[in-house]
């Protein structure tokens, strides 16, 4: 046997060999250097609409009509319309005020109850063209629509199933065509001949990211039957991007009550064939909303400046502090807050409610434009993919907005910690979470440490969902180093950002949960004014 030593033929198979093995290095290499992409979302998940109506926050309602004249809250339809005469109206003002003290939306009454409509309806004589302002050829909700679109503020809607004076209310199938009538009126561009001026007109109000409807009747009244689903499809079709309220959705439901505050506990997540719309449901559930929910849909928050819902001279608006309350009962709990600041009989927002809306939204400036996370150094217990990629960094929860958040590795299954390090110690009394919930709503239970001067860790604050936003108050800390355990959650949790803050202004005790479950409860020193007004009570 004759063995083949030529060295040329050695040398070029040791080259080959390398070369295969670099290349497969390489082909390693590359392919574990690529980005992970993000976790899996968690359904349910909210549609753009309501994703647009979370980060909105805080909307005005413009309750405006015939009440405002009359001194009532529940009209009957039965008031000569040349009552109605607002003369100093300037819907640029509502939408100044809204705009300045940082609402991005108003909502206006464009029928309540008495079935009074604030645009020149063709259906009925019973509107504004038949009234005194603007010798009959005024339109409320033109106006405010025009100055919401030149102030770049979103255009809402509320017009009231129940109508105490069209004579068709209570024969089901001709009320509804009414009333849907009415819907495409406001929701699309209409030409009607108006019987006053004998000329053709043009109702456009343009976009409508909201609207609004209810179930509210009085007793003894009518029975009716509402085609919702109908009129929910209709809304869609006229406009695709506006969200629709009622007590079961289908975008956003109602927290339960009319004090503006939502539960400690509060989740987007909801059952809408649970509750009926103006039915005696589940207050608890409503405000809750349920962890094991097929429907995303988030819980909104309404409440009044005033005691009553229409203006009435007699009453004076809530205290800037007392906003500042319903403001972390709200959207410090997942929920947009909807502040009825009510327009008078002049048609303006009245002085003294500007007043108390410029020293809120001070208060709010004051306490959140400060984030001390900000100068933190961020860490955490594990991050999502490679530790090079940035994409689901621990720093990405000091960047505002949704889209950027921090992920934990997959594989770690129960620690879920971000440590925050000063330089030097801070003092601050407010926790600040956000969830991205593009991605769904995840965390149960959370709790945040400090470290104390004796290097040992102390308890600060408990809570359960976060949702979009929340907001945790409680008695002032000083520490240099912080660190948030997610203790619980629905997948692998998400923190899209991280606030420290210090509220100079509100006043908290510290109180035990009765069902030990080391939760804090805020209870604020100071109260706001008793809200008695129900939901089901007339003037």
């Amino acid at each position: 046997m004759i063995k083949n030593n030529n060295p040329i033929k050695q040398f070029l198979k040791i080259i080959i060999k390398i070369c295969f093995i670099v290349l497969f290095q390489f082909s390693t290499t590359s392919e574990s250097s690529l980005p992970k992409p993000p976790p899996i979302p968690v359904l349910p998940i909210p549609k753009s609409r309501q994703i647009s109506w979370n980060i909105a926050e805080m909307a005005i309602f413009l309750h405006f009509g015939m009440n405002t004249f009359t001194g009532k809250e529940w009209g009957k339809g039965d008031v000569d319309p040349l009552i109605f005469n607002p003369t100093l109206l300037n819907a640029t003002q509502w939408v100044t005020v809204a705009k300045d003290f940082g609402f991005k939306r108003v909502l206006l009454t464009a029928k309540h109850h008495d079935g009074f409509c604030l645009w020149p309806s063709k259906y009925t004589d019973y509107s504004v063209k038949s009234s005194s302002w603007r010798n009959g050829y005024g339109d409320v909700v033109g106006e405010l629509a025009d100055a919401a679109r030149k102030s770049g503020l979103e255009l809402g809607l509320y017009l009231s199933p129940w109508d105490r004076h069209e004579h068709c209310y209570g024969e089901t199938l001709e009320y509804n065509e009414y009333y849907m009538g009415q819907m495409t009126e406001l929701l699309t561009s209409n030409h009607f001949r108006s019987p006053r001026c004998q000329k053709t007109l043009l109702s456009r109000y343009g976009e409508v990211t909201y609207v609004f409807l209810d179930g509210a009747k009085g007793e003894g009244e009518k029975d009716m039957e509402y085609f919702f689903d109908d009129w929910f499809s209709l809304i869609h079709q006229l406009q695709p991007g506006a969200s629709i309220f009622t007590d079961a959705g289908p975008d956003t439901r109602w927290v339960g009550n009319e004090n503006g505050v939502a539960g400690t506990t509060c989740w987007s997540l909801f059952n809408g064939s649970a509750v009926t719309i103006g039915g005696d449901n589940d207050r608890i559930y409503t405000s809750e909303g349920d962890a094991f929910g097929q429907d995303w849909m988030p819980a909104v928050c309404d409440v009044s400046i005033r005691t009553g819902w229409f203006w009435h001279e007699s009453e004076k608006p809530k205290s800037a502090m007392t906003l500042l309350d319903l403001y972390y009962k709200s959207v410090g709990r997942n929920c947009p807050l909807l502040l009825n600041v009510p327009p008078n009989s002049s048609g303006l927002i009245s002085d003294e409610d500007i007043q108390v809306l410029e020293e809120f939204s001070k208060l709010r400036n004051s306490i959140f434009s400060h984030n001390f996370a900000e100068s933190a150094l961020v860490s955490a217990s594990s991050t999502r993919g490679d530790s090079s990629d940035s994409q689901f960094a621990p720093m990405n929860v000091i960047e505002e907005g949704l889209y950027t958040y921090w992920t934990p590795d997959q594989e770690q299954q129960s620690d879920w910690t971000l440590y925050l390090e000063f330089q030097q110690a801070i003092t601050f009394n407010v926790l600040g979470l956000q969830e991205p919930i593009q991605m769904g709503q995840r965390i149960s239970e959370f709790h945040l440490d400090m470290l104390d001067e004796n290097g040992k860790w102390q308890h600060v604050v408990s809570g359960t969902t976060i949702g979009y936003r929340r907001l945790l108050l409680f008695p002032t800390v000083k520490s240099h180093l912080l660190r948030l355990v997610i203790d619980k959650s629905r997948a692998c949790p998400l923190i899209s950002h991280i606030g420290i803050y210090m509220d100079s202004y509100s006043v908290t005790q510290h109180v035990s949960d009765t069902h030990n479950k080391s939760k804090f409860i805020d209870n604020f020193v100071f109260r706001r004014t008793a809200y008695n007004q129900s939901r089901s009570a007339s003037i």
